[in-house]
């Protein structure tokens, strides 16, 4: 879940190309799966109860948007764990943004239903989709977006590999940037 009760910021956080990525097992009782036509109605329930969204009407919106355009990528790209009863339980995918003529990959939209956090499952994800990231560009830097609502995650990316960024993702500088390591630094103090 996101922490609202904290400032909002945009975070862009990186990973170096060619360095390894650490194990993490998917739990007993999960399998990853990837997006199948009709998924998006799952990806907006996943990302709506993390509260990415106000509701999944909002979230398919966006879907339709950004997603919808690529549905052989969304078919290679887009990942999902399921429960042992098939129910969609958490997303990610390994996308890409173009930015100054070039392709940039991007772990992009991560989320957990608030009932299967803390069961590994962010981690699995991360893991899995970071490796899909590095073998398709194993020197590439891989980027991701986050926030400070984030704070959590940050965390856990940062045990893969991923590092704060004082840059936006077009190489601008982020004027937030120090605003961010404060709320951080307090964050994980508390």
């Amino acid at each position: 879940m996101l922490d609202k009760h904290i400032p909002y910021y945009e975070v862009w956080m990186t990973r170096s190309g060619g360095k390894p990525i650490p194990p993490a097992n998917l739990a007993k009782g999960f399998r990853f799966v990837h997006y199948r036509q009709g998924d998006e109605v799952e990806w907006a329930k996943i990302e709506s109860s993390v509260s990415e969204f106000s509701d999944e009407q909002e979230a398919l919106a966006y879907f339709a948007q950004a997603f919808a355009p690529f549905p052989t990528q969304l078919s290679k790209r887009m990942l999902f764990i399921e429960n042992e009863h098939g129910e969609k339980v958490a997303t990610c995918t390994a996308w890409w943004k173009n930015v100054n003529g070039m392709t940039v990959p991007l772990l992009h939209w991560l989320a957990v239903k608030p009932q299967f956090q803390r069961k590994g499952l962010a981690a699995a994800l991360v893991a899995k989709v970071t490796n899909s990231l590095s073998e398709a560009e194993p020197e590439a830097v891989i980027y991701l977006h986050t926030q400070t609502w984030s704070h959590q995650a940050i965390q856990l990316y940062k045990k893969f590999g991923y590092a704060l960024s004082p840059l936006n993702l077009d190489g601008s500088k982020n004027e937030d940037y120090q605003k961010v390591l404060r709320i951080l630094d307090e964050q994980e103090t508390n």
